[in-house]
């Protein structure tokens, strides 16, 4: 019990601080933390709760520093995208995605860290980011990583970190206030789940604080390489 008490709230501490310098990344960290004390079936109603909590104080603190002007597509894409990827759970092995999508962001965050990018993508306009949306919202509903594919195309599309957030930061709120509704539903989410998910409000307030200290204090480039960064921390997670 001592060492959970500690690894509840002491994760939620790490993606709130993630997620207020970044914008997102919280639930891998948190599933690849609490999953030395819970089952699966008691973590995931608790890291889509935490992560609602969590993206909801940033975009309340910083709601007059962000762009939301680019989020539709995407938002639209997502609500089409989670029941898709929900609907194939029983049917295809998570595990085979998480696997290829971490060697993808290994990949990435290394060759972007190592040779940042020179040009922008600017094809397929709406249409694109909608895709993308989509894309995400299967993966959320398929594996639990909705954020991944936005956070790669908007930095793909070299926008300025303010539209980056406006579009992911709702956007994986978004998601997980979907999947709670899902979970709920489905009779996952407990007496056990609001009693942790108490545990973890101070280190959320505490985590997004720090974390929003730090973002405060960076520029466009050192913002870039920090989310460069996380991306190839993240696929290290899905890969070990």
């Amino acid at each position: 019990m001592p060492f959970e008490f500690l690894l509840i709230p002491g994760g939620a501490f790490l993606a709130a601080l993630v997620v207020g310098a970044a914008g997102f990344g919280d639930g891998l960290i948190v599933a690849a933390i609490w999953l030395h004390v819970l089952s699966p079936v008691e973590a995931v109603p608790l890291v889509v709760a935490s992560g609602m909590a969590i993206h909801l104080i940033a975009l309340v603190r910083l709601r007059g520093d962000l762009d939301f002007s680019r989020l539709w597509p995407f938002l639209i894409g997502g609500i089409i995208g989670v029941p898709l990827g929900s609907m194939l759970l029983g049917v295809i092995q998570p595990e085979l995605f998480r696997t290829g999508v971490g060697v993808f962001l290994v990949f990435y965050g290394a060759v972007f860290l190592l040779f940042p990018m020179r040009s922008q993508v600017t094809g397929g306009g709406m249409t694109a980011d909608g895709a993308v949306g989509a894309t995400g919202g299967f993966l959320g509903g398929l594996a639990g990583l909705s954020g991944i594919v936005p956070g790669v195309w908007v930095y793909l599309r070299g926008w300025p970190r303010a539209e980056q957030r406006g579009v992911f930061q709702p956007y994986i709120l978004a998601m997980h206030t979907m999947a709670l509704g899902w979970l709920a539903a489905g009779g996952l989410v407990d007496a056990r789940t609001g009693i942790n998910f108490l545990w973890c409000l101070p280190a959320i307030a505490a985590g997004m604080w720090l974390g929003l200290k730090v973002y405060g204090g960076l520029d466009e480039r050192q913002f870039q390489r920090i989310v460069l960064g996380l991306l190839l921390v993240l696929g290290v997670t899905l890969l070990v």
